[in-house]
């Protein structure tokens, strides 16, 4: 297993070194990868189960075949979700690196616990982590996606404030004129007084 994953390790560095990196490659390394770490996880469910006595003086608890049993699968479960949500994030055109437990440091783990004989806990502590891995995949994707959705929001809310018409003040604070009301009434004009003068009578009333 150290000697594969040595060369897993590898063959991405040495594929940009020599400028023969495609998107295949990197595709079909990921796709290796998962059947790798099955394929290793299956010869410990083998192993497991051709030993119902199995019994580690480390491990504090009884019934250990049921436990590494579940571990195994709990490990499973998690190493693909670990690179699920990897994989998934980058599709939507998102980076996601974070966690603990990516595909060295699992490898690592469940080597030494393979050459110190403390294999249960090696799995014990990949069943774990690998999930809080996973866990944290989603929380960053959700915080990156959140950021997103709130820069679009204010961006939107400033594209439709610049839209809106201005105002503008004329300095009389909107006050408008009296409207003149209209009437019917006819406005007679002044009459300024006329002076007349009536003939003397001496010889009779004289008309005009």
């Amino acid at each position: 297993m150290l000697f594969a994953g040595m060369f897993d390790m590898l063959d991405g560095a040495m594929a940009r070194v020599r400028n023969t990196a495609t998107t295949f490659g990197a595709f079909f390394d990921s796709t290796l990868d998962r059947y790798s770490e099955s394929i290793i996880l299956l010869g410990l469910l083998y192993y497991a189960i051709q030993r119902p006595g199995l019994h580690d003086l480390v491990w504090p608890f009884p019934y250990e075949q049921p436990w590494m049993i579940g571990l195994i699968y709990i490990a499973a479960i998690g190493s693909l979700m670990v690179s699920y949500t990897k994989a998934r994030a980058e599709g939507l055109g998102l980076e996601c690196k974070t966690g603990l437990l990516a595909r060295p440091e699992r490898v690592v783990i469940l080597a030494i616990g393979l050459l110190s004989g403390t294999y249960i806990w090696a799995l014990a502590i990949l069943a774990f982590f690998s999930q809080v891995t996973a866990v944290e995949r989603v929380v960053h994707v959700w915080h990156t996606t959140s950021r997103a959705a709130k820069i679009e929001a204010q961006r939107s809310s400033s594209e439709t404030l610049n839209s809106l018409p201005v105002a503008h003040d004329t300095g009389l604070d909107n006050r408008q004129e009296p409207t003149p009301v209209e009437t019917t009434e006819r406005i007679e004009p002044s009459v300024l007084p006329v002076h007349t003068s009536v003939p003397p009578f001496n010889r009779g009333v004289h008309q005009e």
